[in-house]
């Protein structure tokens, strides 16, 4: 793994996005699949944050976490989930190719999440877009994200649709592009 200088290694601002973006990445996994904790990038340290418990008999259907050196409208970096056969600790790095993208709504802001699938997971790492997934696997996505904050003090959320590689590979270059625009300002409130 390649790490940019800095006087913290932070996961956000240290790692590299990856060699062959935006069809690969890095993912930098916050949340296990299977888990029923919301853990959250400590984004001043860089630690990890237990957030809270999600209400209700739901759980994280993939991997869920972000893509170094990334920032989007909601003012974090870009979300991604990976789908794996296994569930992965948090703050371990995934490389990832992004296979598609699923639009967003929460709390009246757009909350893109990339899509992408383990590089070395034989299970998925033939899968080159999202297209190509049995679509209980998209309506799982889609319900989880819809459902999961429902019984949290009445927050909404609503999933517009899901788009395919080449839109996905855009919306991460549009994310990089905004934290490179920002990178002193992101980096310095780290520092502060």
């Amino acid at each position: 793994m390649e790490f940019r200088s800095h006087p913290i290694l932070h996961p956000w601002h240290s790692l590299l996005p990856g060699e062959k973006v935006p069809e690969f990445v890095n993912a930098v996994i916050e949340i296990p699949m299977g888990s029923k904790v919301k853990y959250e990038l400590d984004k001043k340290s860089g630690l990890i944050r237990v957030d809270r418990i999600l209400y209700g008999a739901v759980f994280y259907p993939a991997n869920y976490g972000f893509i170094p050196q990334t920032w989007c409208e909601d003012k974090d970096p870009l979300d991604i989930l990976v789908l794996c056969q296994e569930p992965v600790h948090p703050r371990s790095i995934m490389e990832a190719r992004v296979i598609g993208s699923m639009a967003m709504i929460d709390g009246g802001d757009a909350d893109d999440k990339i899509i992408g699938v383990h590089t070395t997971d034989p299970a998925y790492m033939d899968y080159t877009d999202i297209s190509q997934l049995p679509p209980f696997m998209l309506n799982e996505l889609k319900k989880f994200f819809e459902d999961y904050k429902k019984l949290e003090a009445n927050k909404e959320t609503a999933v517009d649709e899901f788009f395919g590689r080449f839109d996905a590979q855009h919306i991460v270059k549009k994310a990089l592009e905004d934290y490179n625009e920002r990178a002193d300002e992101l980096r310095d409130e780290c520092r502060a």
